[in-house]
Protein backbone atom coordinates (compact mmCIF):
# COMPACT_ATOMS: atom_id res chain seq x y z
CA UNK A 1 0.00 0.00 0.00
CA UNK A 2 2.88 2.34 0.79
CA UNK A 3 4.50 1.59 -2.58
CA UNK A 4 1.18 2.21 -4.35
CA UNK A 5 0.81 5.55 -2.57
CA UNK A 6 4.33 6.59 -3.56
CA UNK A 7 3.71 5.42 -7.13
CA UNK A 8 0.53 7.47 -7.42
CA UNK A 9 2.31 10.54 -6.05
CA UNK A 10 5.10 10.11 -8.60
CA UNK A 11 2.59 9.64 -11.42
CA UNK A 12 0.73 12.80 -10.44
CA UNK A 13 4.05 14.68 -10.17
CA UNK A 14 4.85 13.56 -13.73
CA UNK A 15 1.54 14.98 -14.89
CA UNK A 16 -0.47 11.80 -15.35
CA UNK A 17 -4.23 12.27 -15.47
CA UNK A 18 -6.57 10.47 -13.08
CA UNK A 19 -7.75 8.00 -15.80
CA UNK A 20 -4.11 7.21 -16.61
CA UNK A 21 -3.37 6.55 -12.93
CA UNK A 22 -6.34 4.18 -12.66
CA UNK A 23 -5.27 2.41 -15.85
CA UNK A 24 -1.77 1.89 -14.47
CA UNK A 25 -3.20 0.55 -11.20
CA UNK A 26 -5.49 -1.80 -13.11
CA UNK A 27 -2.62 -3.18 -15.16
CA UNK A 28 -0.50 -3.63 -12.03
CA UNK A 29 -3.34 -5.48 -10.27
CA UNK A 30 -3.82 -7.73 -13.29
CA UNK A 31 -0.12 -8.63 -13.29
CA UNK A 32 -0.20 -9.41 -9.56
CA UNK A 33 -3.39 -11.47 -9.96
CA UNK A 34 -1.79 -13.54 -12.74
CA UNK A 35 1.30 -14.05 -10.60
CA UNK A 36 -0.75 -15.20 -7.60
CA UNK A 37 -2.80 -17.54 -9.80
CA UNK A 38 0.42 -19.11 -11.09
CA UNK A 39 1.48 -19.80 -7.49
CA UNK A 40 -1.83 -20.94 -5.95
CA UNK A 41 -4.40 -21.49 -8.75
CA UNK A 42 -6.65 -23.47 -6.39
CA UNK A 43 -7.64 -20.38 -4.41
CA UNK A 44 -8.53 -18.44 -7.56
CA UNK A 45 -10.67 -21.34 -8.80
CA UNK A 46 -12.37 -21.59 -5.40
CA UNK A 47 -13.19 -17.88 -5.63
CA UNK A 48 -14.66 -18.34 -9.12
CA UNK A 49 -16.69 -21.32 -7.84
CA UNK A 50 -18.01 -19.22 -4.95
CA UNK A 51 -19.07 -16.43 -7.32
CA UNK A 52 -20.86 -18.88 -9.64
CA UNK A 53 -22.71 -20.68 -6.86
CA UNK A 54 -23.80 -17.53 -5.02
CA UNK A 55 -24.96 -15.86 -8.25
CA UNK A 56 -27.06 -18.74 -9.58
CA UNK A 57 -28.24 -20.40 -6.37
CA UNK A 58 -29.57 -19.46 -2.96
CA UNK A 59 -27.29 -21.56 -0.78
CA UNK A 60 -28.41 -22.57 2.70
CA UNK A 61 -25.49 -23.77 4.81
CA UNK A 62 -26.17 -25.71 7.97
CA UNK A 63 -23.72 -27.27 10.42
CA UNK A 64 -20.61 -26.66 8.32
CA UNK A 65 -19.03 -24.05 10.57
CA UNK A 66 -19.56 -26.18 13.68
CA UNK A 67 -18.74 -29.62 12.30
CA UNK A 68 -16.03 -29.26 9.64
CA UNK A 69 -12.72 -28.92 11.55
CA UNK A 70 -10.77 -25.70 11.08
CA UNK A 71 -7.52 -27.63 10.87
CA UNK A 72 -6.28 -31.20 10.69
CA UNK A 73 -7.23 -34.13 8.51
CA UNK A 74 -10.84 -35.15 7.97
CA UNK A 75 -12.84 -37.11 5.42
CA UNK A 76 -16.01 -35.56 4.01
CA UNK A 77 -18.61 -37.99 2.65
CA UNK A 78 -21.59 -36.69 0.70
CA UNK A 79 -24.40 -37.80 -1.60
CA UNK A 80 -23.72 -37.20 -5.30
CA UNK A 81 -26.49 -35.31 -7.09
CA UNK A 82 -24.88 -33.34 -9.92
CA UNK A 83 -21.64 -32.24 -11.54
CA UNK A 84 -22.04 -29.04 -9.53
CA UNK A 85 -21.60 -30.81 -6.17
CA UNK A 86 -17.89 -30.00 -5.65
CA UNK A 87 -18.51 -26.32 -6.36
CA UNK A 88 -21.40 -26.17 -3.89
CA UNK A 89 -19.31 -27.85 -1.20
CA UNK A 90 -16.30 -25.62 -1.93
CA UNK A 91 -18.51 -22.54 -1.60
CA UNK A 92 -19.73 -23.71 1.81
CA UNK A 93 -16.47 -24.96 3.32
CA UNK A 94 -13.79 -22.29 3.85
CA UNK A 95 -10.89 -24.77 3.80
CA UNK A 96 -9.39 -26.19 0.59
CA UNK A 97 -10.70 -29.67 -0.22
CA UNK A 98 -9.18 -32.52 -2.22
CA UNK A 99 -12.07 -34.03 -4.19
CA UNK A 100 -11.92 -37.64 -5.39
CA UNK A 101 -13.46 -37.83 -8.87
CA UNK A 102 -13.99 -40.31 -11.69
CA UNK A 103 -10.84 -40.51 -13.78
CA UNK A 104 -12.61 -40.27 -17.17
CA UNK A 105 -14.10 -36.90 -16.18
CA UNK A 106 -10.74 -35.85 -14.73
CA UNK A 107 -9.14 -36.50 -18.13
CA UNK A 108 -11.71 -34.58 -20.23
CA UNK A 109 -9.72 -32.46 -22.73
CA UNK A 110 -9.87 -28.77 -21.94
CA UNK A 111 -10.96 -29.39 -18.33
CA UNK A 112 -8.08 -31.50 -17.12
CA UNK A 113 -5.97 -28.45 -16.24
CA UNK A 114 -8.80 -27.12 -14.05
CA UNK A 115 -9.07 -30.38 -12.12
CA UNK A 116 -5.29 -30.52 -11.74
CA UNK A 117 -5.20 -26.94 -10.46
CA UNK A 118 -8.01 -27.86 -8.06
CA UNK A 119 -5.81 -30.79 -6.92
CA UNK A 120 -8.58 -33.30 -7.53
CA UNK A 121 -7.74 -36.99 -7.17
CA UNK A 122 -8.74 -39.22 -10.13
CA UNK A 123 -10.05 -42.69 -9.31
CA UNK A 124 -11.22 -45.70 -11.33
CA UNK A 125 -13.01 -48.92 -10.54
CA UNK A 126 -11.03 -52.07 -9.85
CA UNK A 127 -12.20 -53.65 -13.11
CA UNK A 128 -11.52 -50.50 -15.16
CA UNK A 129 -7.99 -49.61 -14.11
CA UNK A 130 -6.57 -51.09 -10.89
CA UNK A 131 -3.45 -48.94 -11.17
CA UNK A 132 -5.46 -45.70 -11.18
CA UNK A 133 -7.49 -46.91 -8.21
CA UNK A 134 -4.37 -47.82 -6.20
CA UNK A 135 -2.78 -44.47 -7.05
CA UNK A 136 -5.93 -42.68 -5.89
CA UNK A 137 -5.95 -44.42 -2.51
CA UNK A 138 -2.25 -43.65 -2.12
CA UNK A 139 -2.87 -39.98 -2.87
CA UNK A 140 -5.79 -39.87 -0.43
CA UNK A 141 -3.49 -41.34 2.23
CA UNK A 142 -0.84 -38.69 1.54
CA UNK A 143 -3.42 -35.89 1.69
CA UNK A 144 -4.84 -37.08 5.01
CA UNK A 145 -1.36 -37.62 6.42
CA UNK A 146 -0.62 -33.99 5.51
CA UNK A 147 -3.67 -32.82 7.49
CA UNK A 148 -5.87 -31.96 4.50
CA UNK A 149 -9.59 -32.31 3.89
CA UNK A 150 -10.59 -35.04 1.42
CA UNK A 151 -14.10 -35.35 0.02
CA UNK A 152 -15.48 -38.53 -1.52
CA UNK A 153 -18.88 -39.45 -2.94
CA UNK A 154 -19.29 -43.05 -1.71
CA UNK A 155 -22.17 -43.83 -4.09
CA UNK A 156 -19.61 -44.09 -6.87
CA UNK A 157 -21.55 -41.98 -9.39
CA UNK A 158 -24.30 -39.43 -9.94
CA UNK A 159 -27.78 -40.40 -8.85
CA UNK A 160 -30.04 -41.32 -11.78
CA UNK A 161 -33.33 -41.03 -9.90
CA UNK A 162 -32.69 -38.43 -7.21
CA UNK A 163 -32.35 -41.05 -4.50
CA UNK A 164 -29.21 -41.94 -2.55
CA UNK A 165 -27.57 -45.18 -3.69
CA UNK A 166 -25.81 -47.57 -1.34
CA UNK A 167 -22.42 -46.37 -0.14
CA UNK A 168 -19.55 -48.49 -1.39
CA UNK A 169 -16.87 -50.03 0.77
CA UNK A 170 -14.11 -47.74 -0.53
CA UNK A 171 -14.73 -45.37 2.39
CA UNK A 172 -13.98 -48.21 4.80
CA UNK A 173 -10.77 -49.00 2.94
CA UNK A 174 -9.65 -45.39 3.39
CA UNK A 175 -10.51 -45.36 7.10
CA UNK A 176 -8.81 -48.69 7.72
CA UNK A 177 -5.53 -47.01 6.79
CA UNK A 178 -6.29 -43.51 8.06
CA UNK A 179 -8.96 -43.52 10.81
CA UNK A 180 -9.52 -39.75 10.64
CA UNK A 181 -12.77 -38.03 11.70
CA UNK A 182 -15.53 -38.39 9.11
CA UNK A 183 -17.96 -35.52 8.46
CA UNK A 184 -21.20 -36.72 6.82
CA UNK A 185 -22.68 -34.11 4.48
CA UNK A 186 -25.83 -33.87 2.40
CA UNK A 187 -26.73 -31.78 -0.64
CA UNK A 188 -30.29 -30.77 -1.42
CA UNK A 189 -31.89 -28.84 -4.27
CA UNK A 190 -29.43 -29.78 -7.02
CA UNK A 191 -31.59 -32.53 -8.53
CA UNK A 192 -33.44 -29.81 -10.49
CA UNK A 193 -30.13 -28.41 -11.70
CA UNK A 194 -29.14 -28.55 -15.38
CA UNK A 195 -26.06 -30.41 -14.14
CA UNK A 196 -27.94 -33.44 -12.80
CA UNK A 197 -29.23 -36.45 -14.73
CA UNK A 198 -32.89 -35.62 -14.19
CA UNK A 199 -34.95 -35.74 -17.41
CA UNK A 200 -31.79 -35.83 -19.49
CA UNK A 201 -31.11 -38.20 -22.34
CA UNK A 202 -27.63 -39.55 -22.86
CA UNK A 203 -26.41 -37.21 -20.15
CA UNK A 204 -27.13 -34.04 -22.14
CA UNK A 205 -27.56 -30.81 -20.21
CA UNK A 206 -30.96 -29.24 -19.77
CA UNK A 207 -32.24 -25.73 -19.31
CA UNK A 208 -32.50 -25.16 -15.54
CA UNK A 209 -36.02 -25.27 -14.15
CA UNK A 210 -35.49 -22.01 -12.26
CA UNK A 211 -32.80 -19.46 -11.50
CA UNK A 212 -31.62 -18.81 -7.96
CA UNK A 213 -32.92 -22.20 -6.85
CA UNK A 214 -32.53 -23.07 -3.18
CA UNK A 215 -29.60 -25.40 -2.52
CA UNK A 216 -28.70 -26.87 0.85
CA UNK A 217 -25.29 -27.94 2.16
CA UNK A 218 -25.77 -29.69 5.48
CA UNK A 219 -23.08 -31.20 7.71
CA UNK A 220 -23.46 -33.53 10.69
CA UNK A 221 -21.07 -33.83 13.65
CA UNK A 222 -17.88 -35.78 12.90
CA UNK A 223 -17.93 -39.55 13.32
CA UNK A 224 -14.80 -41.30 14.65
CA UNK A 225 -12.97 -43.00 11.81
CA UNK A 226 -12.36 -46.06 13.96
CA UNK A 227 -16.09 -46.84 14.16
CA UNK A 228 -17.49 -45.39 10.92
CA UNK A 229 -18.80 -47.81 8.29
CA UNK A 230 -20.25 -47.30 4.85
CA UNK A 231 -23.68 -48.35 6.12
CA UNK A 232 -23.67 -46.07 9.16
CA UNK A 233 -22.46 -43.07 7.13
CA UNK A 234 -25.10 -43.68 4.47
CA UNK A 235 -27.79 -43.69 7.16
CA UNK A 236 -26.61 -40.33 8.52
CA UNK A 237 -26.49 -38.74 5.07
CA UNK A 238 -30.01 -40.02 4.30
CA UNK A 239 -31.28 -38.48 7.52
CA UNK A 240 -29.55 -35.17 6.76
CA UNK A 241 -31.02 -34.97 3.28
CA UNK A 242 -34.52 -36.01 4.29
CA UNK A 243 -37.05 -35.94 1.42
CA UNK A 244 -35.38 -33.07 -0.47
CA UNK A 245 -33.43 -34.47 -3.46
Amino acid sequence: MLAAGVGIAVQRFLGWSIPEVFLALGIANAVVAIFIFSLVPEFFLRFVAWIYVTLFYRVHIEGVEDNVPDEGAALLVCNHVSYMDPLAISAAVPRPIRFVMYYRIFNVPGMNWVFRAYRAIPIAGSKEDPAVKDAAFAEVHEALAAGELVCIFPEGGLTKDGEIAAFRAGVEQILARDPVPVVPMALTGLWDSMWSKRDSRLGRLRVPRRLRAAVGVIAAPPVPGETATAESLEKIVRELRGDKP
